[in-house]
């Protein structure tokens, strides 16, 4: 045992005492590896911490701070941005076709030619019987060659047909212009011009068990080739009742106007003219024509639904321009047909569901 607790025992010169804590102390100073690099033995090693870039920040202060001494930027007036609520709304996108009826390729190219062949004729000068027959509503419908069923006056300015089941687009226009440039213009008489009729749709030949139809509102200036609908070739315009689209010399698919003329419904279609906000500088010598206010609306059941600035925002890429149409040119009604339609039209203001206000 004895020999046991020689070696686990309180041996004073391993376990404890002054004898061991002098026996294990560090010598004093750095290890001889280190002697005389005091000053950096701290020092952090070098380049950047981990996850730290390597890039030093560019010379000089923050750019928000500048040097001093230097002049503070310039103030910047907010109050010269020009207000974008003051321009005119992006132009409407149009479609490439129609959901519903799509006439032939043919039938396009062939007017196309027929339209570069035979330009806009000059404004007509109207005589005053002529042009009083026309304020009074006393228009007449003409039927084109292309159109095939009946056609009579019930009453003054007013019209009943009922189109051929399977018929051909065809489009029958007023014998004599709704809007006279020569004499209606506000630029000659600085008044407001305001022309419009309505069409009532007893029924369509689909209802009746027939084929495809329908029938399109518009303004045509003439010579205007009549077996297209308005609105499809240049100068005219149209609200077409299957697609519920507008058409502005636009032989595409139109643009999103309105839903679809329904049987039983009365629509109508209007232009109003009036002097432009701005005065045209009528001792201009650059040539050019002023312009005039021209909006388009329509109405359904007397009620005036929508309508459109005939000079809005165009599409560079797609829109045609509206030449024509822009009251320096005569415009007759016109009422586009295709398939069977039974329908009732009206030129007299006594007879229609709207009434000017």
């Amino acid at each position: 045992m004895g020999f046991f607790k020689s070696l686990k025992g309180d041996h004073p010169e391993t376990v404890g005492g002054e004898s061991s804590q002098h026996n294990h102390a560090p010598p004093p100073g750095p290890p001889l590896s280190h002697q005389g690099q005091d000053d950096k033995k701290y020092a952090p090693p070098p380049g950047p911490p981990p996850g730290q870039s390597d890039f030093l920040p560019p010379p000089g202060p923050p750019p928000s701070q500048g040097h001093p001494g230097d002049d503070p930027p310039p103030y910047h007036d907010w109050t010269v941005i020009e207000d974008t609520a003051l321009l005119p709304p992006p132009p409407s996108l149009g479609h490439e076709t129609s959901p519903s009826g799509n006439a032939s390729l043919s039938d396009a190219d062939r007017a196309h030619g027929w339209c570069r062949m035979h330009p806009l004729i000059r404004p007509h000068q109207p005589t005053p019987v002529q042009h009083g027959s026309v304020q009074r509503g006393n228009i007449r419908l003409v039927k084109p060659r292309e159109y095939q069923g009946s056609l009579s006056s019930s009453r003054l300015g007013s019209w009943s047909g009922a189109s051929a089941p399977g018929g051909k687009d065809a489009c029958l226009m007023s014998f004599l212009p709704c809007y006279f440039a020569a004499v209606d213009s506000p630029l000659i008489t600085e008044a407001k011009k305001i022309i419009y009729f309505e069409v009532k749709v007893k029924s369509y030949g689909q209802d009746r068990g027939g084929d495809a139809s329908s029938l399109a509102l518009g303004y045509c200036a003439v010579p205007y080739p009549t077996w297209r609908m308005p609105g499809w070739e240049r100068g005219s315009l149209a609200v077409h009742g299957d697609d519920g689209r507008r058409y502005v010399n636009d032989t595409w698919g139109g643009k999103d106007f309105t839903g679809a003329i329904q049987a039983g419904e009365t629509v109508g279609l209007g232009m109003e003219f009036s002097v432009p906000d701005t005065p045209p500088n009528y001792g201009s010598t650059t040539g050019q024509t002023p312009s005039i206010t021209i909006e388009v609306f329509f109405t359904r059941n007397g009620i005036r639904e929508g309508g459109w600035n005939l000079h809005e925002e165009l599409d560079a890429e797609n829109d045609l321009e509206v030449d024509g149409l822009d009251g320096q040119f005569d415009l007759y009604a016109a009422i586009g047909l295709f398939g069977g339609v039974e329908y009732e039209a009206s030129f007299n203001s006594q007879h229609w569901l709207w009434q000017p206000v």
